[in-house]
């Protein structure tokens, strides 16, 4: 869409209603109602005549009488909603209505206004639409709706819908909302482009819709926005890319793929959907340009090694899903079938996008649990076989029983590793290693004997969780037996919060100290490195409950064991139950071994960083490939950390305007899409009413509904106060914080996405009830 300046180019924002006025007549692609205004002196002065030409002016009751304060709708700031606004006042009430809305002015000004207008009947569909996205500041048109007859759903912050839309896009947006676009396009150009938002109304009383300005005002934008052409170039090149690969490919199977900010290794919950150069560059180097295919072929999947599974878009991170799906594929099975499954796959997340962070539980095979078959039906519906799924059911037999296998089980090998990753750090921190040599080998060490047994663990996590899932759908356990399970693991985020009531400070941190939230981000400081930041520590808290041990009944192992000998599953039930408890605890055993390499050498690259005259803050927008290059090669360190942070300065000034969706199905997605309502995770069957707030300040912990950003195990520290919920934006069912709330019972959403999130976050006081899967906002 371009702008098309009109005779009437060059008017300027005034006050609400002035604003308004001056548009009637004026604006061609929506209607503007009738409207009274007056200044607080002139209502002052004369009310009974006022009253009068409210009818004349206004037209017929109801109306709504608005706020029109000087202090609204100016260049500096909105105050949107700051205000009062009446509805369906009769005109017997417009008097004290007027009263009422001057008097929340607080101290107004004599040149103060009030507006009043009829109330629209027959309402649709109605919303706000800016003309830049408030959060980048880039000119993407934004309009968030609701349909439905309450105008105030949007403006009340109850959420609705949300279309983003490049200023430039080739494509079009949902028709329903093509004069919204039309009308934003109108408002720049009569304003002479200042960005601005605009409240409008749709009705239809029987003869067609009809749009309707309520309201326009200058959006206030943290920095000067990019230009149109600017976002345009942007937006082709990253068009180009997904369209590549789009299509097919001659080592994967599959026919076309989609990209996701969630799906498998889930940037967005552990780094962020913007995260600085160095932590993308760290979590491409420890995990997701190698070790985890390199991993998955150990555990009996097909052999990805060498593809990298996390491309980026200017700095934005996301999963290539068909590659994931591909790598959920047991090596045995043949081509044929391989991508058939995997197109089904694919076409079940663009059926269901919503189901991006629980592909693994809720649309790939990866594992062989007690509900398999079952499972497997609905693969009928998509033209298989009873003899493809037979032949689905033995591979992934054969490769879980590799896994999970009493005595010899591949997870056994992985946790070894751990060992070996603590005595060599310990090793080359006694030895005269310099830090780029001490950099280099935490990093390396990290890989071999950190995330790559990590990945492994990882995956008996998933399996243990799934296998658990299954003993709740053949009816062995019930929804409380599976909490109590989770309830008897023993992580280390457990003993973290026992210690803390236990330890002393000095081996508190010792032996915590180096978690961190946002264990890839150098801005974030270590527990060690802000302890006060963390932790309260004049007053020890409470020692938690003992672990309660879990037990079975006997009626329950005998159906087990049942249950075990007719799938096929080697495991004895003493067995699987000691691999669920291993799995989920050793996962988290190994993401806190890795993560102590990982902060280490933050913390040393941050200290070169000083060396050589850059400050944190700007060593963020480094590459970690320039330490490697600095330990290999003899080179000017200043000058190639210094290019290094000027393109990653470079690369993130992109990242930051650049908006795409948590799921990106086609090329024309990266113009226009809709912001998809998440299907969040909720944790325990537990209620909750209670305040929100940040993790930030933490004297409001206490009882609250805890809101942070992802589910990093960094943020463990949290548990250490007596919370009362949690919500993240970005986590999977089977995330570090989902693990940690269960064995908790803490009640908790996690991944409740970007537009709950925020939504919920914003809130005062929320009530969060697991069982029902409801969030309701209270105030």
């Amino acid at each position: 869409m371009t702008n098309h300046p009109t005779p009437e180019a060059g008017l300027r924002f005034s006050t609400k209603a002035g604003t308004l006025a001056a548009l009637r007549g004026v604006v061609r692609g929506a209607g503007i109602l009738p409207l009274a205004r007056f200044t607080v002196t002139q209502w002052r002065t004369d009310p009974v005549a006022w009253m009068a030409r409210i009818v004349q002016e206004a037209g017929p009751p109801p109306w709504i009488v608005r706020s029109s304060c000087g202090r609204e709708d100016s260049a500096r700031a909105s105050h949107a909603g700051a205000f009062l606004s009446l509805l369906h006042v009769p005109l017997e009430g417009v008097g004290e209505a007027v009263e009422r809305v001057i008097a929340a002015y607080g101290a107004s000004t004599p040149d103060d206004e009030v507006l009043i207008q009829p109330m629209l009947q027959g309402v649709v569909r109605s919303g706000v639409a800016f003309s830049h996205d408030p959060n980048t500041c880039a000119p993407y048109r934004v309009v968030n709706w609701a349909e439905g007859e309450d105008t105030a759903t949007v403006t009340g912050g109850m959420g609705g819908r949300t279309w983003q839309q490049a200023a430039l896009s080739p494509h079009g947006p949902p028709a329903s909302l093509a004069g919204v676009l039309a009308l934003i396009e109108e408002l720049l150009a009569l304003f002479d482009g200042v960005p601005l938002d605009c409240e409008f109304a749709v009705t239809d009383a029987g003869a067609g819709e009809r749009l309707w300005l309520l309201q326009a005002r200058p959006l206030i934008l943290a920095r000067a926005p990019e230009s149109e052409g600017g976002q345009a170039a942007r937006l082709r090149r990253v068009e180009e890319k997904v369209s590549r690969g789009m299509g097919s490919h001659p080592f994967l199977i599959g026919r076309r793929t989609v990209y996701g900010v969630m799906p498998d290794w889930n940037p967005a919950e552990i780094i962020g959907v913007r995260p600085k150069p160095l932590a993308l560059s760290l979590y491409r180097e420890l995990i997701t340009d190698a070790v985890w295919a390199y991993q998955r072929h150990n555990y009996g999947y097909r052999n990805l090694r060498s593809f990298p599974l996390m491309p980026n878009f200017f700095g934005l991170p996301y999963i290539d899903v068909r590659l994931s799906f591909n790598s959920f594929i047991p090596a045995d099975l043949d081509e044929g079938l391989a991508g058939r499954l995997v197109d089904y796959y694919i076409d079940r997340l663009l059926a269901e996008p919503s189901l991006h962070d629980k592909v693994e539980f809720e649309i790939v095979f990866s594992c062989y649990t007690l509900d398999l078959p079952e499972r497997l039906e609905r693969l009928t519906g998509a033209g298989f076989s009873g003899q493809d799924r037979e032949r689905i059911a033995v591979s992934l037999r054969k490769l879980t029983n590799r896994i999970i296998h009493p005595t010899e089980g591949l997870w056994r090998q992985d946790a070894a590793k751990l060992a070996t990753l603590q005595a060599r750090r310990e090793e080359l921190y006694l030895a005269t290693a310099n830090p780029l040599e001490r950099i280099y080998w935490l990093l390396e060490d990290a890989k071999r004997y950190g995330t790559l047994p990590f990945a492994g663990l990882a995956r008996a996590g998933f399996i243990a969780v799934q296998m658990l899932k299954s003993l709740v759908a053949v009816g062995i356990f019930g929804g409380e037996e599976y909490d109590a399970f989770l309830g008897g693991v023993s992580t280390v985020s457990g003993q973290l919060a026992r210690d803390r009531a236990l330890l002393d400070r000095t081996s508190f941190l010792a032996r915590y100290g180096h978690l961190r939230p946002g264990t890839y981000d150098i801005l974030s400081p270590r527990y060690d490195e802000a302890p006060d930041l963390y932790f309260d520590w004049s007053r020890r808290p409470p020692a938690p409950e003992p672990v309660k041990p879990f037990s079975v009944t006997l009626p329950q192992m005998r159906e087990l064991v049942k249950r075990l000998e007719g799938h096929g599953l080697l495991a004895d039930p003493v067995g699987l139950f000691d691999f669920l408890q291993a799995g989920i605890e050793l996962r988290e055993l190994a993401k806190f071994h890795f993560s102590r390499n990982l902060s280490d050498t933050l913390a040393l690259v941050a200290e070169c960083g000083a060396g050589w005259g850059f400050s944190r803050e700007e060593m963020a927008f480094c590459d970690i490939g320039v330490f490697r290059e600095l330990y290999v090669a003899t080179a000017d360190p200043e000058m190639l950390l210094a290019r290094s942070i000027e393109q990653g300065r470079a690369r993130y000034r992109d990242a930051l305007a650049l908006s795409l969706p948590p799921v990106i199905a086609g090329p024309e997605d990266v113009w226009g899409f809709e912001w998809p309502e998440s299907a969040p995770n909720f944790i325990t069957h537990k209620q909750v009413i209670a305040p929100t707030t940040g993790c930030e300040a933490r004297e409001r912990l206490a009882g609250a509904v805890v809101c942070i950003p992802n589910a990093d195990p960094g943020f463990d520290w949290l548990f250490a106060h007596p919370i009362a919920g949690l919500i993240t934006a970005w986590g999977g069912v089977n995330s570090h914080m989902a693990i940690r709330a269960g064995e908790l019972g803490l009640p908790a959403v996690i991944g409740a996405g970007e537009v709950k999130y925020r939504r919920w976050s914003g809130a005062r006081r929320i009530l969060l009830d697991c069982a029902s899967r409801r969030v309701e906002v209270l105030s």
